[in-house]
């Protein structure tokens, strides 16, 4: 039986799925990324090689023969040739021009994808985006992460960077981030910036949304304000791409209720809705899952 392991390589986990061309899951698996260490075998290889190369051997063994296909996506922009990341400023040392291809010794080249990318790519293969032509994605996850579907066609830009919504400006009068975007959506909403948001008290989004439910009126502004300002990034993004649908995915989308009832009531007054025409902001229907079966299709479509 044919079938594709899709990887998803994020800051915090890795998730992996087996599943077949037509769609049947046959396997998951994941673990943490352990980012910031190397392999004690090989001080040049990040030990989340190892632990992506330890989850594809043991789907192998448990499916008892090798994938036929193998895609991978992670944070920042895709080589032009699809074998690695080519640009990953800030985080996740070693990630830029490392090669799956060869450190996983596959026989069909491991087709390499931005993570946002791959996350609508898995939402229009079997989630939220099934059917739909016109579609923006928000990740919300360590950092922000987005991508567009237009007229069918994912749109990856000159070099690969089309929907990189977590870059666009909020507020001039900020500090700026890793790619020098001052007031950026990601400082206002990434996981990596809570500290900075909340002047240290809170260290993730799940502290603070947890704060902020047991009635905490710091962590409950402190987390207002992130939400308003994700309404302003996605009103504007409907202004300038008129889609049929906004899917949220991501780990900061697991905040279900706290995030998204007010993110409606906040688009409630901030989008422009002409003839009372609003678009739906929908879960990523796959979950944390979206990007790792998206790597998982790309590999089938493009090898």
């Amino acid at each position: 039986m044919e079938y594709a392991i899709g990887i998803d390589l994020g800051g915090t986990h890795i998730k992996t799925v087996a599943v077949t061309p037509s769609g049947e899951v046959l396997k998951k698996a994941s673990r943490d990324t352990k980012d910031n260490t190397s392999t004690e075998s090989d001080p040049s290889v990040p030990i989340w090689a190892n632990e992506v190369k330890e989850l594809v051997n043991s789907l192998s063994r448990d499916l008892a023969h090798q994938p036929v296909f193998i895609g991978l996506c992670a944070p920042g922009l895709a080589s032009a040739d699809k074998r690695s990341i080519s640009f990953m400023p800030g985080r996740m040392a070693g990630l830029e021009r490392f090669d799956w291809t060869e450190y996983l010794r596959h026989a069909r080249q491991v087709q390499v994808a931005n993570d946002a990318h791959a996350a609508l790519l898995g939402e229009v293969w079997q989630g939220a985006a099934v059917g739909l032509e016109s579609v923006i994605m928000l990740t919300l996850g360590t950092g922000v992460g987005g991508a567009i579907l237009h007229e069918g066609k994912l749109m990856k830009g000159r070099i690969g960077r089309a929907g990189s919504f977590g870059h666009i400006c909020l507020n001039t009068d900020l500090p700026a981030d890793d790619v020098n975007m001052p007031g950026s959506l990601e400082n206002s909403i990434g996981d990596r910036s809570v500290a900075g948001r909340s002047g240290g008290k809170f260290s993730s989004t799940k502290e603070l949304v947890l704060a902020a439910s047991d009635g905490d009126s710091f962590a409950k502004s402190v987390w207002e304000r992130s939400v308003f300002e994700l309404a302003c990034a996605i009103a504007s993004l409907i202004n300038v791409l008129d889609p049929e649908a906004v899917i949220v995915g991501g780990g900061i989308s697991r905040a279900n209720e706290q995030l998204y009832l007010p993110l409606q009531n906040e688009l409630a007054k901030l989008e422009w809705r002409p003839n009372s025409w609003s678009v739906p902001v929908l879960p990523a229907a796959l979950g944390e899952w979206s990007g790792a079966f998206g790597a998982a299709y790309y590999a089938i479509r493009e090898t």
